[in-house]
């Protein structure tokens, strides 16, 4: 299966989310009962999802394809003496890694399974369902699409919705190049460095930390609302939370990286383009339909201005995603002779870590309205849900909230010696009335 060329550059390796159950002890009592249903609505799935059963194959440049084989994936079961009240507060923490099956990036490509799924029962009786998906198959929304159908199945629903494997809307497998690309595409420009230096070895030496930091829906609003306060009237809709919250974190990375005000920084965001293709993509795509796009600025107009210069900056380059924006990028790959230098995979392989995105940078994931929670397999809905560690510094990631009450929840990796001013800024901000905003 021919793969798109979004699907080939950028993150090969596979995203890890955990999902955290206590069922009821009606579960509990019946031996094996939770993995057998696991497994066998997971191969009832695969016959729909196929994709997910084959391997990956280097060919010329660097390049992938699929090879549909039924290779299959990997399931496993584990037991675990502690209880899941031992964890906290289920926020991102490196010792989740055991929650997964271990992935070996040193194997050759085509031996490593597309999806990796672990059951932990713990010793409470609570059980954790640890999935890893290959990022080449799936970005995040064809990702929560199939464990959304998997859950289906272990209730004993049918489908709702088959996912759409054509990937040739996106061009895939096509090899004539007969076009050139009609933008710049800054994304794939060197990224800024600290002024001083000639590459970021200094910086991505440094040591790093991952947080978690929580905003209520009141906090959301409050940033959204001066985010819009000088937004001019051509501006349509208002910004969004995201835009807002991005916009707010950018700021505060510069503030707590106690940057110069001429320090150049950027921020990279990205765009799910199946609603902004011409025509537009199925919803249910299965694959990668997500672009990175960025925005530079210095640190001093990011610090000094109001916060509706940083969001309508975000706001402007989400814009310019067009369907001849995308076809664009896609021109511009193809026309590439080699895309080893746009793969992650590489660098973990070389120096045990991947690209580097961080100081004086930052990296906005969203995963704002995707579903990501209230994913029930038949013993309830789970009692929290979390991503896998951001194994890069500038990493981060912006959630709905799990109660689904306005608010938002940021996991965000930066060096050490900056979290806790980064922890200050972000929230001062706010409630000291920084941007403004009135009491």
């Amino acid at each position: 299966m021919p793969l798109t060329d979004f699907d080939q550059t950028g993150m090969l390796t596979h995203i890890p989310t955990f999902y955290f159950y206590k069922p009821s002890q009606n579960w509990l009592t019946q031996k094996d009962t939770i993995f057998t249903i696991l497994k066998t609505s997971l191969s009832q799935l695969l016959v729909y999802f196929y994709p997910l059963a084959g391997r990956l194959r280097w060919i010329d440049g660097a390049r992938l394809e699929l090879d549909c084989n039924e290779k299959g994936v990997q399931l496993v079961e584990a037991q675990c003496e502690a209880n899941l009240d031992d964890l906290g507060e289920f926020t991102p923490s490196p010792e989740y890694d055991s929650l997964i099956p271990q992935i070996n990036y040193f194997l050759p490509l085509y031996e490593i399974p597309l999806l990796f799924v672990q059951l932990t029962q713990f010793k409470c009786g609570g059980v954790t369902l640890g999935i890893a998906v290959s990022h080449a198959i799936a970005d995040g929304k064809s990702a929560f699409h199939f464990i959304k159908e998997w859950a289906n199945l272990a209730r004993g629903q049918p489908l709702e919705t088959e996912p759409f494997l054509d990937r040739k809307l996106l061009r895939a497998g096509e090899t004539n190049i007969l076009s050139k690309p009609r933008f710049h595409h800054a994304q794939f420009d060197p990224q800024p460095l600290m002024i001083g230096e000639l590459s970021n070895e200094n910086e991505r030496k440094k040591e790093t930390t991952m947080f978690t930091l929580k905003l209520s829906k009141i906090q959301v609003e409050m940033l959204k609302k001066e985010a819009n306060r000088m937004r001019p009237s051509h501006i349509s809709p208002g910004y969004t939370r995201y835009e807002a919250v991005a916009g707010h974190m950018w700021r505060s990375a510069c503030k707590a990286r106690r940057h110069r005000p001429d320090q150049p920084t950027r921020i990279v965001v990205f765009v799910d383009v199946r609603r902004r293709m011409q025509p537009p993509l199925p919803p249910k795509f299965f694959g990668n339909a997500i672009i990175d796009v960025t925005v530079t600025s210095s640190s001093g107009e990011v610090i000094n201005k109001p916060l509706g210069y940083t969001s309508s900056r975000i706001r402007e380059a989400i814009d310019g995603v067009t369907s001849e924006y995308v076809n664009s990028i896609i021109d511009f790959l193809k026309n590439l002779k080699d895309f080893s230098m746009l793969q992650d995979i590489h660098v973990l392989r070389s120096t045990g870590q991947g690209p580097y995105s961080g100081n004086p940078n930052l990296m906005a994931i969203s995963w704002i309205g995707l579903p990501i929670h209230g994913v029930d397999f038949g013993w309830g809905k789970e009692i929290f849900m979390v991503p896998g560690t951001n194994a890069v510094e500038g990493e981060s990631m912006i959630m709905p909230g799990h109660d689904g009450d306005g608010s938002v929840v940021i996991v965000l990796r930066l060096q050490a010696a900056c979290v806790e001013d980064f922890k200050k800024f972000f929230y001062e901000d706010i409630e000291k009335n920084n941007y403004g905003l009135g009491a």
